[in-house]
Order: structure tokens, then sequence, then C-alpha cells
């Protein structure tokens, strides 16, 4: 570097990060914490060695979690182990559910692969397992993030968003006390990425493609609804597709209600808008805010939810390197994975180009999460 060059100007962080974990083994995609202050994280099968799916930090280190034996997949036993987890999420009443694809490698689903499963944290042993049948998790899908109200039914409401790639997308919605389960807005445009437009993300100044060896490249990602996030009030569930700038929101009261058919259902999105970028993770909290993890730009962006006010940041940072998922807890921060997911091979020509540790951060907000019981 030049000594013309030293001084010239570079981006300005904002906010402020601060460092909860490393990872230097698998990449991890969720975390959640305990209104206990007990923090879980979960790491997908996507091709790394995944010695536990889900795991707990304590003292900066990660064990397995609820034990070693249910993190033993078996092939014989798809129901009863955990197969490929994406998500992980304490509900309003302090239990940990985990979140299983059933889907490594994203591979083809069998039934009691994709399935919902509840630990009591203070026994720390699981007490409920949804397993979705096969017209609900389909052989193609992915189910990727999940949030509760558990006012609704007498045990509940689960609300889980399908991102396949490879087949059609839409919300999973599930009776937490008969295990019963449905999609909505099967295949709905909202809940689909932006094939039409030919988008294309833009990660550390490179378009994000399928870049092969021999230097030809196509479009990467097609995954469609990712983040999700429950309004305060519990009146709205927002979504968002991986790949699209947009945000959306249906009634839930039309998802939970088995008696008002798909189209009624549907005729409740409303476009939301652009929110900033392309993002992975939503959450939110209880003074009203939506919160959207930002791929695009190292952010992390918030807007108060059924304002005409805009998006504002709360944090963009270098570190920030694919902002995956986010958790709102009782200690007043919101808490963000980043995992590096751009620098994967299939997006690197071949040769993997993340760096460890991988990092889980926290970030002051001064609010609680959204705790509809």
């Amino acid at each position: 570097m030049t000594d013309q060059a030293r001084g010239l100007p570079v981006e300005q962080p904002l906010g402020e990060l601060e460092a909860v974990a490393h990872f230097h083994g698998a990449m991890p995609t969720g975390v959640t914490v305990s209104h206990e202050g007990r923090i879980f994280v979960n790491f997908p099968k996507w091709g790394d060695d995944v010695k536990y799916s889900v795991a707990e930090v304590v003292d900066g280190d990660t064990v397995a979690y609820p034990n070693e034996e249910i993190n033993r997949s078996d092939a014989d036993n798809l129901a009863g182990t955990l197969i490929s987890v994406q998500s992980v999420v304490v509900d309003p009443a302090d239990r940990l559910w985990i979140l299983d694809t059933g889907s490594p490698l994203f591979q083809p689903t069998e039934y009691g692969g994709p399935k919902l499963v509840c630990v009591d944290l203070a026994t720390d042993t699981v007490v409920k397992t949804i397993v979705f049948p096969k017209d609900v998790a389909l052989s193609t899908s992915y189910l990727n993030d999940v949030r509760f109200d558990l006012r609704r039914g007498q045990e509940g409401i689960a609300y889980i968003t399908d991102s396949s790639d490879q087949g059609p997308n839409g919300i999973v919605v599930a009776d937490l006390a008969t295990g019963e389960s449905w999609r909505r807005l099967h295949d709905h445009p909202s809940t689909k990425a932006e094939e039409l437009s030919g988008f294309v993300p833009v990660v550390e100044g490179r378009p994000l493609l399928d870049r092969q060896p021999d230097g030809s490249a196509q479009r990467a990602l097609a995954m469609g609804s990712d983040g999700i996030a429950i309004s305060s009030d519990g009146a709205r569930l927002y979504y968002c597709p991986l790949v699209s700038r947009r945000l959306y929101s249906v009634a839930t009261d039309a998802l939970a209600d088995r008696s008002v058919d798909d189209a009624a259902a549907a005729a409740t999105v409303t476009e939301e808008g652009d929110k900033g970028g392309a993002g992975d993770g939503l959450e939110s909290d209880a003074a009203g805010y939506i919160y959207a993890t930002n791929y695009e730009h190292n952010a992390v962006l918030r807007w108060a939810s059924g304002s005409d006010g805009a998006w504002e940041t709360v944090a963009h940072d270098p570190r920030l390197l694919w902002p995956d998922t986010l958790s709102v807890a009782r200690d007043g921060h919101l808490y963000v994975t980043a995992n590096q997911l751009h620098r994967q091979a299939d997006y690197q020509g071949g040769k993997d180009q993340r760096v460890k540790p991988y990092t889980l951060f926290r970030i002051r907000i001064d609010a609680g999460p959204v705790l509809l019981r």
C-alpha cells in the first residue's frame, strides 16, 4: 500500500457487536436464548463434519444437546433422532423447539425426518415430537424456521417456513396439542424466490453465483420463504424468501383457522415493500419492531411494523459475513450468527473460502422477545 493510499476512507461500522462464541468446526445457522440465558445453536448437515446438529454453548464451547444419543442420526429411527437441524427456537413458555429438516445435503425427505421436537429445559429431556406427514413436509421440502403463538388452541400454534429450492414453497402450520399440521400459501408467489426477474444478490462486491472450476457460472440460489417473524400482537406473520429483497406478511387468523380456504388465506397477504437488501433471518421484539439480516451489506436492519417509516440500521460490520439467524433475548440483546455461507465451495469455483472461526454476536437493543402465551 502506498503512503497516499493509507489515509483513504473505508466503510464505517455502525452499532456495537459483541462476540459471544466462536465455532471452529461446522458452520452454524440457528441460535436461540432461553429465558434464563442459556444459549443454543444448531449445525445443519451441508457437507461439514457435523458431530452434533444441536448444541448448548457452555463457557464458550459447544456441548451436544439434549444429549449425544439423539444427535446420532439413525436411518431406522428417523423420528427419534436428529437428522439435520436448521433452526432452534425457545418458545414463550421457555421450552426449546428443534426444527429438523430431515434433509442432509438437501436430499429428498422421508417420513419421520422432518419434525418439530420439544425439549423441557428444566429436565433437558424431549417431551413432544411432531412428525410432519408427507403431504405437509413434501419430499422436496426444506423446513427452515419457526415461530410460536401459545394463545391459540389448547397448547398453541407453530408457524414454519418451507424454503425449498426443489419444489413448492409455503408456510406449514402445526397444532401443538394435537400434532396435526397443514400447509398454507402453498406455492404462492410471495413465498417464492424472485426467479422471473433474474434477481442475483451481490455479496462482498460479487454476484452470488454457482461458480464452476472451469469459470462458468449460473444462478446460485432459488430458495423461497426463509425468514419468519410474528408481530408483537400475534396478528401478522412476516416472512421473506431467501432470494428477494421483499418482505411479506399474512394474517395469522387465516393461517390457523382450517375452515378458511387457501384462496381466502392468500387474500390476506400484504407486500410490505423493499427491506433494504436480500436477507436470511427475520425476528421481532415486544416493542413492535421487525428485524432483518442483510447478507448483501453485512448488516442487521429494523422497521417499526405496520408503519410508513423507513428501515434503519441496527448494525453494519465487516465481520457480519452472511448474518443468518436472529434471536431476541430477555437480556435486551439481539443475537445473530455469521457463518460465511456465501464463501462455500459451491459459490467459489469449487474452493472453500470460509475462514474459521464462525461467530455468534449480540447487539444491545433494549427490548425483549415477543411472548405470546
